[in-house]
């Protein structure tokens, strides 16, 4: 590279990145009623990103791929921190958080694009615990194998689509675990893919993240969702090697309940079921197959705070399905609200071996 461009790239990285985690320290932490402290802890992170973006000189066209995803994501970033700040404004309100948060994954997609070339920005889709494993660094920096990596099935985010992950060093010599995770209402698996990216790329797992058919799950009525998520498994078992003693079914809020409504099925292939945020009602467990449901492994994993759907919720869930025969697990996040707790992924695939 030209000195030019690693000067630039030396300063725009660590207020990308910084912007990027207080995008995503917002979004898990993230209460009504503490908004503003929250926001007061983030500071205003996209006043040095903007300098650094408005002080990048001309690039050799070998590199203007590398700086059109740099930008995106620098854009992205400053998106999703200014629409932050608006909604503490008057007249703003929740709504424009959720959708300042939209930007967070956009901008994590454009960047993971450079961290083939950038080893800060593939150490920064790791586990915070992994990032300085000297031998993980060295396995992901090898040339990544055909068919892996970010792959969109469909148009990315589209109803009935899916978006999957695989990580860059797959061999079919083994069979590899796999994550169903399942969006919130009104989400897409193209932006739900990077809660679990970072995870599955250090432990060595597949995800598939789907896209409901309809604006969310199928919680009532007709179900087209899960013949969809059906054919999708089908499809991705068909191209990678699958351990079949370790499939994970979880979700956030909406897609978490649609576990129970989809993963009770007698004809479920699931192994294990993780709902997080969800919601439950005690004949979900009465009327489900009682082969399936006896020793299931069910995960629960809900916030105390949560204004959604009340934690006496997951006390229920976990009653109903202990009396049924599932073996269930419980964490309870004192701190957590109705959001999607990224740490529970480690524990989750830790579950999921040893289960």
């Amino acid at each position: 590279m030209s000195d030019r461009v690693v000067d630039d790239i030396v300063a725009l990285l660590p207020p990308l990145l910084q912007g990027l985690e207080a995008l995503q320290f917002v979004a898990r932490n993230l209460h009504p009623p503490a908004f503003d402290a929250v926001m007061e802890a983030v500071g205003q992170p996209e006043a040095a990103l903007q300098a650094a973006r408005a002080d990048l000189g001309d690039w050799p066209e070998e590199f203007a791929d590398l700086r059109r995803h740099l930008e995106a994501a620098s854009e992205a970033v400053i998106a999703g921190v200014a629409g932050l700040h608006a909604a503490r404004q008057p007249g703003g309100d929740m709504t424009m958080v959720f959708r300042a948060l939209r930007h967070s994954p956009r901008a994590q997609e454009a960047l993971y694009a450079t961290g083939a070339r950038l080893p800060p920005v593939s150490s920064f889709f790791l586990p915070p615990a992994l990032r300085e494993d000297g031998a993980l660094a060295e396995r992901l920096a090898q040339p990544a194998a055909d068919g892996t990596g970010v792959i969109h099935g469909g148009v990315p985010g589209a109803r009935g689509s899916f978006s999957l992950y695989v990580p860059e060093y797959y061999t079919p010599d083994r069979a590899w675990p796999l994550v169903v995770a399942l969006h919130g209402g009104t989400g897409n698996g193209r932006a739900f893919l990077w809660s679990w990216l970072a995870d599955a790329r250090a432990r060595g797992a597949i995800v598939i993240a789907p896209t409901a058919a309809g604006s969310t799950w199928a919680l009532m009525g007709d179900d087209p969702d899960t013949p969809n998520i059906s054919r999708i498994l089908d499809l991705v078992q068909s191209r990678y090697r699958i351990d079949v003693a370790r499939q994970l079914l979880t979700g956030m809020s909406d897609g978490g309940t649609f576990c129970y409504v989809t993963g009770l099925r007698a004809e479920s292939s699931f192994t294990h079921l993780a709902p997080v945020s969800a919601t439950f009602h005690p004949l979900m467990a009465q009327f489900a197959d009682a082969d399936r449901i006896h020793g299931l492994p069910i995960h629960l994993v809900h916030g105390r705070l949560d204004w959604m759907f009340p934690v006496q919720t997951a006390h229920e869930a976990r009653d109903a399905l202990t009396v049924a025969g599932a073996h269930v697990s419980y964490r309870e996040f004192d701190d957590l609200s109705h959001c999607y707790p990224r740490e529970i992924n480690t524990v989750l695939l830790d579950w999921l071996d040893e289960h």
